[in-house]
């Protein structure tokens, strides 16, 4: 067995994961989702996402990506680049999640993404990369409406489509 790594993302109409490294949107339910799916998982993710949330979330091994060899946070571990994050996992699944540079350098190194689609445009700099239909097949989806934000949101679960496929309507 080897290193599964999967995305988790919340994305907004355009793609948009943030602004000025916070999430431009309140949405509990996804907040929810996100704990559920990655409790008990080692969590990746870049420095500044790191520094936006604050702290190790509880129930996870968080693992941090930096440039700086250096850089120390009590209950992380460190590590050069997204490979060597997964090696420090080693036989397990791990959910990347974020920020905007560590997703667009997972995207080949993922065989599922299970995203937020968040069907409302929110003011953005960081964007996800967009998903190749030839690559990326869509497995589920569970429809939902927030009521307190008077938008639809989905958690959609992609699957990378077999080498060759190239099946971007089945």
């Amino acid at each position: 067995m080897t290193t599964r790594l999967t995305i988790i993302v919340a994305t907004d109409a355009r793609n948009g994961i943030g602004i000025r490294n916070t999430l431009p949107w309140r949405l509990p339910e996804d907040l929810a989702h996100f704990k559920r799916t990655t409790s008990g998982h080692p969590i990746i993710m870049g420095r500044k996402t790191f520094e936006s949330i604050g702290r190790p979330l509880p129930q996870r091994r968080n693992i941090v990506i930096t440039r700086n060899p250096d850089w120390r946070h009590e209950g992380v571990e460190s590590a050069s680049s997204l490979a060597a994050a997964a090696a420090l996992v080693g036989d397990a699944e791990a959910f990347i999640i974020g920020g905007a540079e560590i997703y667009a350098a997972a995207q080949d190194l993922t065989e599922r993404q299970i995203v937020t689609e968040i069907q409302h445009n929110f003011d953005c700099d960081a964007f996800y990369p967009a998903r190749d239909p030839l690559q990326w097949q869509e497995i589920s989806r569970e429809s939902h409406h927030s009521e307190a934000n008077g938008f639809d949101y989905a958690f959609v679960v992609y699957q990378r489509r077999p080498a060759g496929s190239g099946e971007a309507n089945s």
